[in-house]
């Protein structure tokens, strides 16, 4: 399939300007600015997308969903769930291991590959996960094809909390590819849940949650899974960060060892602690949504590049299940399909550029996990490409299986999502076609 993309405004590369791409073969042949060249490539093309007023983005690599399979499909599956992810513009994901059963094994490693190959519209991989006891299995991972070694240094959804000092230090010391780690400080939340009990009862308020799921219980954590990566030189990428006091401590450790590096999340930018009384369990999550203050030196760092990437933590609950009392209520939040449309927002509203977002959602994932040509707009990449309109309002409804959003409009579109060149979005629907290819990643 030959595709003319034309004379839209690319953004790519910390550049911005009005040019055309070619697309054949799965990948971009050539990008232009030249005019004169437009008829040519038109006339070789089966299809000719008019970008004209609208953005040409490289498609977004999202580091952090949990797509519910295998165990919970009740609330999503990787189909379900791809497809709200690249009618989001992102076209390629990397899954959770905190399923039922726990994905720490190769055996049911692949087994994800394999469901994957058949359902998923797009490009995935899959952490392998931690426990106290699957060394062998974590040295057995294959960093050229498994994005990473997630490890639970807190205790979330799913129950695969590391908690063992000679685990850590044998994980930290030993793992064959990239570390990814869930950061708060069990005792911490523990003590903070107890106290919470003795003076509520069983009526906690979600206001609560980042007083449960406390700034010290993150900054404990992240202070020592970063002592841990200095300590061995490990390769160290710490997830949803969420404190100003993580900001510096991810800071400093990279000036010793700039193979640490660090993720926020979209939610983490949008939302505060204020928020709680109007969303309540809509925006629990772990680590939990913190104050305004945080939420500014999140941006800042994002802006600044002390922090990399950002990243959905894509988590969906049913709505039954989220309006349960506290401690029932299952934390996280559905995000995939609109994280691209709601960096652009923060954008409009003069908070990121439009390369910030592209180098936060699609180039600085490719570059922090060295995925193999993806990430960027260039001659002979894989042609995942994403077609936006800047100025046409969209609702925030949703495919995915959960079916809530805690959004209601965005002033953005995602028009058209190509996966490996072949449009799987086209005039913001599915179009039934399917290319999705395993992420492969550079040594």
């Amino acid at each position: 399939m030959r595709i003319f993309i034309e004379n839209g405004t690319i953004i790519n590369e910390g550049l911005s300007f009005t040019g055309s791409l070619f697309v054949e073969n799965g990948l971009i042949s050539s990008i232009t600015r030249n005019p004169e060249e437009f008829s040519q490539l038109r006339e070789r093309a089966d299809e000719v997308i008019d970008a004209s007023r609208l953005l040409i983005l490289p498609g977004v690599i999202d580091d952090q969903v949990h797509f519910r399979e295998p165990g919970a499909e009740h609330k999503g599956t990787i189909a379900t769930e791809s497809a709200a992810a690249v009618l989001g513009g992102v076209t390629s994901y990397m899954d959770m291991p905190n399923n039922n059963p726990p994905v720490c094994s190769q055996e049911l490693l692949a087994s994800k590959f394999s469901k994957a190959a058949e359902d998923s519209l797009a490009n995935y991989s899959f952490y392998i996960g931690a426990s106290n006891d699957n060394l062998p299995e974590l040295l057995a991972t294959d960093p050229r094809n498994v994005c990473g070694i997630k490890v639970f240094m807190g205790s979330s959804t799913g129950n695969m909390l590391v908690d063992n000092p000679q685990t850590l230090e044998a994980i930290f010391s030993q793992a064959p590819a990239l570390i990814a780690t869930h950061c708060e400080e069990e005792s911490i939340i523990l003590a903070n849940s107890a106290s919470a009990r003795e003076r509520f009862g069983d009526e906690i308020p979600f206001s609560m949650h980042p007083h449960i799921r406390s700034r010290e219980a993150c900054i404990a954590s992240t202070r020592k899974a970063i002592a841990l990566a200095l300590k061995y030189s490990s390769r160290l990428h710490i997830l949803h960060i969420s404190t100003a006091e993580e900001v510096e401590l991810l800071y400093e450790a990279r000036l010793q060892n700039d193979r640490i590096t660090g993720e926020v999340c979209v939610h983490h930018l949008w939302f505060c602690d204020a928020d709680y009384e109007k969303y309540g369990a809509l925006i629990k999550c772990n680590p939990a949504i913190k104050s305004s203050s945080d939420r500014e030196a999140l941006r800042q760092a994002a802006r600044q590049g002390i922090i990399s990437v950002v990243a959905t933590d894509h988590a969906p609950h049913l709505l039954s299940e989220k309006k349960a009392p506290y401690f029932q209520s299952p934390s996280g939040i559905p995000l995939v399909q609109h994280s691209l449309r709601a960096m652009l927002e923060l954008s409009q509203r003069g908070l990121f550029s439009l390369n910030d977002v592209v180098r936060l959602m699609c180039h600085a994932p490719a570059d922090c996990f060295k995925i193999s040509r993806r990430g960027y707009l260039r001659e002979g990449y894989f042609a995942d490409i994403t077609i936006v309109d800047p100025s046409k309002l969209s609702d925030a409804s949703t495919i995915c299986k959960c079916g809530w959003s805690p959004f209601t409009q965005f002033n953005s579109t995602v028009v058209h999502t190509l996966v490996n060149g072949v449009p799987v979005v086209r005039d913001s629907q599915l179009t039934g076609l399917k290319s999705s290819l395993p992420l492969s990643f550079n040594d």
